[in-house]
């Protein structure tokens, strides 16, 4: 089975394969303490409520990538629309591996 190798972090230190860097790690947790709690974020009580029974439809059981949705995302991000925060017409169903790939995505056009 091949190993793979060790790579260079922006920081230059060598980590090995599958590691991630120290600087990394601080990095992410200094951001975390920045971020807002997902209830500033929109993400409050009644969104809880209308994106549970928006999963339990037939039709939202599955994300775009055939994995089972456990998330509802939104098709215009609410940064850039806070006001289709609950437009059901925004929502499609997620998984979590697509959100994460797709948020990544939209923090680089934005940022």
């Amino acid at each position: 089975m091949p190993i793979k190798a060790p790579r260079v972090c922006s920081c230059g230190k060598i980590v090995p394969a599958n590691v991630v860097c120290l600087c990394v790690q601080r990095r992410k947790a200094e951001s975390d303490k920045r971020r807002p709690a997902a209830s500033q974020r929109g993400y409050d009580h009644e969104w809880q409520k209308a994106a549970s029974a928006y999963l339990a439809e037939p039709a939202n059981q599955y994300c775009e990538c055939g994995a089972p949705a456990t998330l509802v995302r939104h098709i215009v991000s609410i940064r850039q629309r806070p006001d289709l925060r609950m437009v059901r017409t925004n929502w499609k169903p997620g998984c979590r591996r697509c959100n994460a790939r797709d948020t990544t995505t939209q923090s680089k056009e934005i940022g």
